[in-house]
């Protein structure tokens, strides 16, 4: 790395020990982005991070926690599997999206149809570093918890985890993870306090009449005219049952029904499907209850009925106060309050590390890694995008110093420790 990238991106012991290794990380990146797998199917890549845990030299690793999830353990100075002391989790997701690739580069996806679209393949490598650095150095007190999560995208490894009993194994007073941001500069990091992202809300609606000619529209009970003002009136619940201070996405993303070679023809059945985005329960309450309403309504006065299915995905993610607070203080030390967004605008994606955070306190942390001044050429989700390997340092010493700080030696003992004889 040369030394104004250096310069942009960070800054303490920690980044500069992790920067001497970045080559490894880049590799070990790029060879999970070119061996994609989907949720609860990362067989190859909990495989290598395995491998690659053993030679960061961690205390312990544990396997198929929630399928596919690798935990590993760190034991600061003068810490033991039988004293652990406190413990910190830090976690990374690991699993791909169902995406073609277009990009060009030699480590793309090898898997047609399958592709690191989200920069998953960073993060585990984030947490690679973070692990490598904290066996080496163990300048902390207490056990750091390393989570390899599994699928993320939709497939809500984060709670499958938690089944498992990741927290009554490793029982963690705080939790931390970072996720990549192509929209925010290259270096800044980014944390909201309180919601920091969305609950994500899966909803489909069944609308049926009486199917028939379409050149009799009397003899029938069109479902499509249904529907479409339910799509116009669905429209209406954020704009008009929400304070302007409050926030809500009703979106209808799909239209089924009918056939298209089928002009003349008017179907008994049509289903529509969308998404709401929330990040209070109350809100997410008051928008399933005004949907269900002016559906039901709706199709009555037009002598159909409608059925409204209301699936509650994922939970918002909400960082708790102090954690989040600590965060940008740890932040601050790496790249500066400059480069630390503190107020960083929420967002309506969703999170499955919002399980995680219902049963700890901890924060979600946004990466910058976009260009220097601006965002980056490629949003998230897009098949052209590709993980920024510049970010692997700062991300792997932002990990570190979340352990440092909130699990810090006793300065009396270091002194101690470093006046023994046996130094």
């Amino acid at each position: 790395m040369d030394a104004a990238l250096q310069s942009v991106l960070g800054r303490g012991a920690a980044f500069a020990h992790i920067a001497r290794f970045h080559p490894e990380l880049t590799a070990f990146r790029r060879d999970l982005h070119a061996h994609p797998e989907l949720g609860f199917e990362e067989v190859y890549t909990s495989t290598r991070v395995v491998e690659m845990l053993k030679v960061c030299g961690v205390d312990s690793i544990h396997t198929h926690i929630g399928k596919t999830g690798v935990v590993a353990l760190v034991h600061g100075a003068g810490r033991s599997a039988e004293q652990p002391g406190r413990m910190i989790g830090l976690r990374a997701d690991m699993d791909a999206l169902p995406l073609n690739e277009l990009n060009e580069c030699h480590w793309k996806s090898s898997k047609p149809g399958l592709m690191h679209g989200c920069g998953h393949d960073g993060h585990t490598a984030m947490l690679i570093g973070a692990a490598r650095y904290l066996a080496e150095t163990r300048r902390f007190d207490g056990t750091a918890v390393l989570i390899f999560q599994p699928g993320e995208e939709g497939y809500a490894g984060a709670r499958a985890m938690i089944q498992d009993g990741l927290f009554e194994r490793f029982p963690c007073e705080q939790v931390y993870a970072q996720h990549n941001s192509p929209e925010t500069p290259l270096g800044v990091i980014g944390i909201t306090p309180g919601p920091m992202q969305a609950a994500v809300d899966r909803i489909e609606i069944v609308i049926r009449g009486k199917g028939g000619h379409g050149a009799r529209p009397h003899q029938a009970v069109d479902p499509v005219l249904v529907a479409g003002h339910i799509i116009t009136a669905a429209q209406s619940v954020v704009s008009r049952n929400l304070s302007a201070f409050e926030q809500g996405v009703v979106s209808i993303c799909s239209m089924q029904g009918g056939h298209p070679g089928a002009m003349s023809v008017i179907p008994g059945e049509v289903t529509l499907v969308g998404t709401v985005r929330t990040y209070s329960e109350t809100v997410q309450d008051l928008i399933e209850e005004r949907l269900r309403s002016l559906c039901q309504g709706i199709a009555q006065g037009f002598g159909a009925t409608a059925e409204l299915k209301y699936e509650r995905t994922y939970p918002a993610t909400v960082n708790t106060l102090p954690e989040a607070h600590f965060a940008c203080e740890v932040a601050a030390s790496l790249v500066g309050e400059d480069k630390v967004w503190r107020d960083m605008l929420p967002s309506m994606g969703g999170e499955d590390f919002s399980f995680m955070l219902q049963v700890k306190p901890g924060a979600y942390i946004r990466i910058g890694q976009g260009l220097p001044h601006g965002p980056g050429p490629h949003p998230l989700h897009n098949s052209r995008y590709d993980f920024n390997d510049d970010i692997l340092p700062l991300g792997a010493a932002l990990h570190a110093s979340l352990i440092e700080q909130a699990l810090p030696i006793n300065r009396e003992k270091a002194m101690t420790k470093d006046l023994s004889p046996a130094h």
